[in-house]
């Protein structure tokens, strides 16, 4: 950032008192409050910031608290007997209530990378930032933060609200900005491409012209975000209640192509229509659930989103080979799963029962009579139900194969089973009987 840039954010720093703003201290957590008050006592700064005060500012409530301090990590720690320090990259101070964590940072400094002060830890590569624990003035870490809509400072120490960047006039015209360079801004890291996305689509806003301009060109620089981290990201972007604006924020942007390639090329494809509306109808089933708090699983999520690869991949197989419609599925599923973890992680308390809901569309495909009854009682079957339900909506399968097992769930009294939940469900393992020694079972061995 340049000091002209600096100048003018200097220029614009606001400072709100408690009487013009509708942060109120009966909304915040008890917890923060805590844990605010406790520095503020010891003779530290200490403002509630980001998130919070900007959910707070909208009149919605904060998913969780986040405080900053001038006080070191170390020094949060020997004031709070249930403080753990954690990360390498961001040194931050966890303050545990039970279920509750308030993180703690320290005030971060704008510097120079050339030049670290004697007591900093900083690495960079290619203008990303790798590990920074370079520690300086409330007001450098307000012009460090990423989107001026997070750089609201609430001060437990007078109660105002300290706007360093017009992040209230932000909220006010519903605009995501960034601070600073975008394109500098980007490549310090890139997953600020995605969290613009996802600000928009959570809180309803635009992205702001000269923050989306550099998006679609500087997407490849996710390519080299760590898997695992991608991961978490696609949590925050597609299981809080607004998938579907998300999706259509990151296709605007060419950000779903790095996240989910052969996802994407099928919707290039000839088939592409209905891939669009298969993926919107499974995100809107993610969506109506998560907003009526009902279960989810990321499971049925990432079938959905790797499924048009898998269904056209399993095409070409059995056109170029002579397996079974079955074998050819599998082997689709095993090429396009393989991909798609070179780009993004996927546990495998997640990707199991992913690749099972998969399978299970072509036993869907083929039932016969008695086999047909058995598949009812399996531990996947409702959520591969309701995935056949999406890709008959979508044009992907027959309505009639649809009807019919919606049909046998009703003659067999299984049409209320949840399939979310069901998606998550962990396979029963069959109990062996034990044998006594004449090979009879035990009288011990329950029948």
């Amino acid at each position: 950032m340049t000091e002209q840039e600096l100048d003018d954010l200097r220029a614009r720093i606001r400072v709100i008192p408690r009487e013009e703003h509708r942060i109120s201290r009966k909304d915040i957590s008890d917890n923060a409050l805590k844990v605010l008050y406790r520095l503020k006592n010891a003779g530290f700064e200490a403002y509630l910031v980001g998130g919070g005060v900007r959910d707070l500012s909208l009149g919605r409530e904060p998913k969780d608290f986040d405080v900053v301090t001038d006080a070191r990590p170390e020094d949060v720690r020997d004031l709070f007997r249930n403080c753990r320090l954690i990360g390498r990259r961001f040194r931050l101070a966890h303050v545990h209530f039970g279920r509750e964590i308030i993180e703690v940072a320290t005030f971060r400094a704008l510097h120079d990378p050339e030049s670290v002060d004697a007591e900093g830890d900083v690495e960079m590569e290619d203008g990303r930032i790798l590990r920074d624990n370079v520690y300086g003035s409330v007001e450098e870490d307000a012009f460090r933060r990423d989107f001026t809509i997070n750089s609201l400072y609430y001060n437990i120490a007078d109660f105002s609200v300290v706007d360093f960047a017009n992040g209230l006039d932000d909220l006010d015209e519903g605009r995501v900005r960034l601070i600073g360079d975008p394109a500098t801004r980007y490549r310090e890291d890139p997953v600020r491409m995605l969290r613009a996305a996802r600000f928009a689509a959570k809180l309803g806003f635009r992205i702001d012209a000269d923050t989306g301009a550099p998006i679609p060109e500087m997407a490849g620089l996710l390519d080299h975000i760590p898997q695992a981290r991608l991961f978490d990201e696609i949590m925050k972007l597609f299981m809080a209640g607004v998938a579907t604006e998300t999706y259509a924020i990151l296709r605007r942007y060419g950000l779903f192509s790095h996240l989910f390639p052969q996802a994407d090329e099928a919707l290039d494809g000839d088939k592409g229509e209905v891939w669009d509306v298969f993926i919107l109808r499974a995100l809107e089933n993610t969506d109506r659930r998560v907003n009526e708090g009902k279960p989810v699983t990321p499971a049925f999520l990432f079938a959905a989103l790797l499924w048009p690869s898998v269904s056209e991949r399993a095409e070409e197989f059995a056109q170029d080979t002579e397996v079974s419609p079955a074998q050819a599925l599998q082997e689709a599923m095993a090429e396009v799963v393989e991909r798609q973890l070179e780009r993004v992680a996927i546990p495998k308390r997640f990707s199991i029962p992913m690749r099972e809901i998969m399978l299970l569309q072509s036993r869907l495909e083929r039932f016969r009579g008695k086999r047909a009854r058995r598949l009812l009682g399996h531990p996947r079957f409702r959520a591969a139900y309701d995935f056949l339900l999406i890709r008959a909506a979508a044009g992907d399968a027959p309505q009639e194969l649809a009807d019919t097992w919606t049909r046998m769930q009703d003659a067999d009294g299984t049409g209320e089973a949840d399939g979310a939940a069901a998606a998550e469900a962990p396979r029963r393992r069959k109990r062996r009987r034990r044998r006594g020694k004449s090979g009879r079972a035990s009288p011990e061995t329950p029948e």
